[in-house]
């Protein structure tokens, strides 16, 4: 499988990325020497190979999740210096918008 320039500008469109001529062979080249890589790694015999899910031998340190009353606020005491409120929430301005808006 290989890459073609007319592919490399179809991505560069998606991400609405502009890409000159001189990109867009630089580019499909590499994309052509990373497939080759992938391709001979796929040659590469793994069955005998364990799976590994990671090689630092760390582990997550953990506590458990404990809900501390004296720590938390009361609902009244959240709502306490805002600006406006609703029914116990924070009313805060709209930010998304669609075509119905």
């Amino acid at each position: 499988m290989s890459v073609t320039q007319s592919q490399v500008k179809h991505i560069a469109g998606l991400a609405t990325i502009p890409v000159s001529e001189e990109e867009t062979q630089k580019l499909t080249q590499a994309f052509n020497e990373t497939l080759a890589v992938v391709d001979q790694l796929k040659q590469v015999d793994v069955s005998t190979t364990k799976t590994t899910h990671q090689v630092t031998g760390l582990h997550n340190v953990l506590r458990e999740d404990v809900v501390r009353e004296d720590l938390s606020f009361t609902q009244a005491e959240a709502l306490a210096n805002a600006k406006v409120t609703h029914q116990g929430y924070f009313v805060v301005p709209y930010v998304l918008s669609n075509k119905d808006n």
